[in-house]
C-alpha cells in the first residue's frame, strides 16, 4: 500500500527536505561569502581609482554584483546540498531503514524533489526579479569604468535592420523627439539572396512611404559602375522603430520583456536565435535544481561500510559539473547557430534527466 503512495511519511518528507534546503543554503551562503571577497579584493581597486568614487561605491558594486554571484552558484549549492544530505541519511543507515520499510528510491527522493522545486521557484523570481535590475546597472556603470554614467543621448551606432531581401546599415542613428534622422547610410539591394547594387546616403529622414535620402548613389555590382542620384525615396515599408530599438542583452531583461524584445527584433529583421536560447534559459536553468537530487542519488544507495562511499559522493559531483559544462557548452553553442534555441536550452536537461533517472534505475536494482 505504501508504494501507491509518493509521500509515505509527511515526517520523513518534511526532516530529509528540511536537511536538504539547511545544507544547501549554508553551502551557497559560504561560497557567496567567499567568492564575493574575491571578486572584491579585484575590483575595488579600479572602483576607488576613479576620481569621486568613495567606499559607498565599493559598498554599491557588492550590492549589485551579489545576486550575480547568487544566481551562478545556487544550482551548485544545490547539488553539494543534495550529496551532503544523502551521505548524511546513508552514513546513518537511515536510507536503509527506508528501503526496509518497503519504500522505493525514488520515494526516498522524493522530499529532495519538492525542495529542490521550491527552491527553483525561489531562484526564478529572484532572477526575474532582482539579479536582471542588477546585471543591467552593473554592466552600465562597468562599461564607464566605474565612473559617473553618463545619461543616454538618443544616438545608436551601427545599426543592422533588414528589410525583404535587402540589407540596411546605418552608420548613427539620431532620435529627437518624434524624428529618427539616418547617418551614413547603406542599403544592399539584393535579388534573391544575391547582391545586385549597393545605394548609399550621406543622411535620411522617414517621410510618407519610405525615407528621404540626401546625397545618394547607386553602386551596380554588375556593370561596375556609380550612379549619382541626389535626394531619392527608398527603403520603402521600413519603419523609424526598426532603426530604434537598442542593443538587447538578454541577461539584463526579465522574461516577458525580453520575449516582447525578440518579437521587435525579429519583425526588424534581426537574428534573435541566440536570445531565444537565452529566454528559454531562464526557464530551464532555475529548473536545473530539480536535476540535482536525481544526480548526487549515487550517494545515496548502497552500503556505506563498503568502503565506496566517498567514490559515490566525488561521481555524483561529477554528473552535476558535468551538467553545468554541457549546459554553457549548449549555450555557446545557440550563441554560434550551431543549435537550435530549444536544444541549447533544453538539451542538456532532458539528457541529464534521463542519465540521472538511467542511475538511480540501476542503483535500486
Amino acid at each position: 500500500m505504501h508504494q501507491l503512495h509518493f509521500f509515505p511519511s509527511r515526517t520523513m518528507a518534511l526532516y530529509v527536505g528540511r536537511l536538504f534546503l539547511v545544507r544547501s543554503f549554508a553551502i551557497l551562503f559560504a561560497l557567496v561569502l567567499i567568492l564575493q571577497t574575491l571578486d572584491l579584493l579585484g575590483e575595488s581597486g579600479k572602483i576607488l581609482a576613479v576620481a569621486g568614487n568613495s567606499d559607498s561605491d565599493v559598498w554599491r558594486y557588492v550590492g549589485l554584483r551579489l545576486p550575480q554571484i547568487i544566481e551562478t552558484f545556487l544550482p551548485f549549492s544545490v547539488l553539494l546540498g543534495t550529496i551532503l544530505t544523502l551521505i548524511t541519511l546513508n552514513q546513518n543507515s537511515e536510507v536503509i531503514a527506508m528501503k526496509a520499510s518497503g519504500m522505493s528510491a525514488h520515494q526516498v527522493l522524493a522530499p529532495l524533489f519538492l525542495a529542490a522545486l521550491l527552491v527553483a521557484g525561489i531562484s526564478f523570481v529572484f532572477n526575474e526579479r532582482i539579479v536582471t535590475r542588477s546585471t543591467s546597472a552593473l554592466g552600465a556603470w562597468q562599461k564607464v569604468e566605474y565612473a559617473q554614467v553618463p545619461k543616454d543621448n538618443g544616438v545608436r551606432a551601427n545599426i543592422w535592420v533588414r528589410a525583404g531581401d535587402d540589407l540596411i546599415n546605418a552608420g548613427t542613428v539620431e532620435t529627437g523627439g518624434d524624428t529618427v534622422r539616418l547617418n551614413k547610410i547603406t542599403i544592399y539591394e539584393r535579388t534573391g539572396g544575391v547582391l545586385s547594387s549597393v545605394l548609399s546616403a550621406d543622411s535620411a529622414r522617414a517621410v510618407d512611404g519610405g525615407w528621404e535620402m540626401t546625397g545618394a548613389k547607386r553602386f551596380h555590382r554588375r556593370s561596375g559602375t556609380l550612379e549619382p542620384l541626389g535626394t531619392v525615396i527608398a527603403a520603402k515599408g521600413v519603419r523609424p522603430d526598426q532603426f530604434t530599438l537598442a542593443q538587447v542583452d538578454g541577461d539584463e531583461l526579465p522574461f516577458l520583456q525580453l520575449k516582447a524584445a525578440i518579437a521587435d527584433l525579429e519583425a526588424a529583421g534581426r537574428p534573435v536565435d541566440a536570445l531565444k536560447g537565452v529566454l528559454w534559459h531562464k526557464i530551464s536553468g532555475p529548473l536545473s535544481a530539480i536535476l540535482m537530487p536525481l544526480l548526487g542519488a549515487v550517494a545515496a544507495f548502497g552500503l556505506a561500510r563498503s568502503g565506496k562511499l566517498f567514490v559515490r559522493a566525488i561521481l555524483g559531483m561529477g554528473l552535476g559539473f558535468a551538467y553545468f559544462v554541457a549546459d554553457n557548452f549548449a549555450l555557446a553553442m545557440g550563441d554560434l547557430g550551431a543549435y537550435s534555441p530549444f536544444l541549447a536550452a533544453w538539451g542538456p536537461f532532458i539528457l541529464f534527466a534521463l542519465i540521472g533517472e538511467m542511475i538511480l534505475i540501476r542503483s535500486e536494482e
